[in-house]
């Protein structure tokens, strides 16, 4: 069984019949679609009225994004069903994976809210194949979610008027609900409602994006609201805004796992069968190396995404910590995502730009993940405010076992105010690290090691720590600590092999020295900050025999495992 996803061998998804039969349903209508007609409706940007009336037939949407007291049998919001398929439908196009992907921000604050009765509104439009969408953002604003100006004005007793425009909203052409945040006139107090594009007083100005996805621009001059549209005043408004995010940013990580999944099949087989000089293009050692390291990093994505769930399927009250890993699946996970791309298409070279690969599309949209859903640098400053919590103060918690066990993830939907980032606490990392003896793991832990005694000795000034550069900078070697520390867990709990494992992290060692050198040539950085990166650059342990286990075991073993038909 490959840990990476191959429509031909679905064991992975044995756990849960049901599941694996819409998985397979799912597969299906792509495949029996044909690259040639994929490829076609993304030239042509062809609107997925198809996909829509499938994913309403096979009641998809309205299974995996129900909760069980509003859907009927087998529907609950199951992270780790949900990943899967954002991994599914992002490994056959960005477009299908976004408009489920906003129809999960657009029931954020439905689910997320007292009102029953749009509760029920909203269960209803799923169980008819309805999509939904999430107006926050706007035109002057982008996602400045303080400076809305939408904005709800009263007119009498229990009923308003909404005037104001969003922007950059996705599926807001054909949504059954668009869940839209402003302000109450005089009051400044932050308002979600409910809003109808089929509603004269609603337009949609235009498709903001050139593409398949509908990435809309709309307008409401005078929409009536009723009290039983509002579906949060005041703070419980804004938590729900700032919750939402938590719970569909995670999902970025799996468009980009999905993305390049189908790109390394292709762009390996490609590889494969071409002759240049004459060999074949993959006997070139430079070639091996472009496509271990691709394998290892996609490898790494998919092992971190998975933890990550693990930690969001438990969280509660009292357990905040995957506040700082879903950031990391959204911004880390992604930009990821474009280094795997990157190395595959110094293989594949001009074949990448060619318009009947798959891979012209996945280089186009491998990009746009780490721009969705707040920008890497607006998540990586928040993963910053946890670091020293992490180092500094881990507390004590219950092991997290694997969850994909059938449960529903109520807590998403009840995580509670969005303040007090600064007292959440982590458990240990080191724990992690020594426990396991693979070479590179060492030497990464040994990096690390270093960059601790950087915060203890060497602790930025107050000028650095208002230099959003250098902070950026330093917040990398941050995020690398977290992500190895939860690809080891995960990778115990899913039997990954050691080569596998110790290949990965011989990558991680050489992009942590690359980080503490760009780290010591900040130009605010002090003599004793540029000494201790110093000593953080390391070597990663090379192994000859090592990478040939993995270049012919895993990595080969992609060639000819999966072909979409033509």
């Amino acid at each position: 069984m490959s840990f990476l996803f191959n429509p031909r061998d679905l064991t992975v998804f044995h756990q849960d019949p049901a599941f694996r039969e819409l998985i397979e349903k799912t597969i299906a209508f792509f495949e029996d679609r044909g690259k040639a007609v994929l490829k076609e409706h993304d030239r042509e940007r062809v609107w997925y009225d198809d996909f829509l009336g499938f994913i309403g037939r096979e009641r998809v949407f309205a299974t995996l994004l129900t909760p069980p007291e509003h859907g009927g049998e087998g529907a609950r919001w199951d992270t780790s069903r949900n990943a899967a398929y954002s991994e599914v439908l992002a490994f056959y196009g960005l477009c299908y994976w976004y408009t489920w992907q906003v129809s999960i921000l657009g029931l954020g604050p439905l689910w997320m809210s007292p009102n029953e009765g749009l509760k029920k509104r909203a269960a209803k439009a799923l169980e008819e194949g309805g999509i939904f969408a999430f107006g926050l953002s706007e035109k002057e604003h982008g996602a400045d979610i303080y400076a809305s100006d939408m904005v709800l004005s009263p007119k009498g007793e229990g009923a308003w008027v909404a005037n104001g425009g969003k922007y950059y909203i996705g599926n807001a052409n054909k949504a059954a609900i668009v869940s839209t945040f402003g302000k109450i006139e005089g009051s400044g107090d932050y308002v979600f409602f409910a809003a109808d594009p089929r509603h004269p007083a609603y337009t949609c100005v235009k498709n903001v994006v050139n593409s398949q996805s509908f990435v809309a621009e709309y307008k409401l001059s005078d929409y009536p609201v009723a009290e039983e549209d509002i579906l949060s005043k005041g703070r419980d408004a804004w938590d729900a805004a700032l919750n939402t995010i938590n719970v569909g940013k995670y999902n970025l990580g799996w468009g980009s796992i999905g993305i390049c999944t189908h790109a390394m099949y292709e762009a390996i087989d490609h590889a494969s069968h071409r002759r240049l000089f004459d060999h074949y293009v993959t006997d070139f050692p430079h070639i091996q190396r472009l496509f271990t390291d691709a394998y290892a990093r996609l490898v790494a994505m998919k092992l971190f995404a998975l933890r990550a769930a693990d930690y969001m399927r438990s969280a509660s009250a009292e357990d905040r910590r995957y506040l700082l890993y879903n950031p990391m699946v959204k911004m880390k996970v992604t930009t990821q995502g474009e280094e795997v791309i990157d190395l595959l298409w110094d293989v594949i070279a001009a074949k990448g730009f060619e318009k009947d690969m798959v891979f012209e599309s996945a280089a186009r949209d491998i990009r746009a993940l780490p721009k969705l859903e707040g920008t890497v640098h607006v998540n990586m400053a928040l993963i910053i405010k946890f670091m020293g919590n992490y180092f500094m103060n881990p507390g004590q918690f219950p092991e997290i076992p694997a969850r994909d066990d059938p449960a529903h993830d109520a807590f998403l939907f009840c995580q509670g105010p969005t303040k007090g980032l600064g007292r959440i606490q982590f458990h240990d990392y080191k724990p992690s690290y020594e426990s396991v003896g693979l070479p590179n793991v060492k030497r990464l832990y040994e990096q690390i090691g270093v960059l601790t005694r950087f915060g203890m000795m060497a602790t930025p000034d107050a000028e650095q720590q208002k230099d959003i550069d250098f902070l950026l900078t330093l917040g990398e070697l941050f995020t690398i600590t977290v992500y190895g520390q939860l690809i080891l867990e995960s990778a115990r709990l899913r039997g990954i092999d050691d080569d596998v494992l110790d290949t990965i992290f011989g990558i991680f060692v050489r992009d942590f020295s690359r980080h503490a050198l760009a780290l010591s040539a900040q130009p605010s950085s002090t003599e004793a900050q540029q000494a201790l990166c110093a000593e953080m650059i390391r070597k990663p342990a090379a192994d000859k025999a090592r990478f040939e286990r993995v270049w012919k075991g895993p990595v080969q073993t992609m060639k000819g495992a999966y072909a979409m038909k033509p």
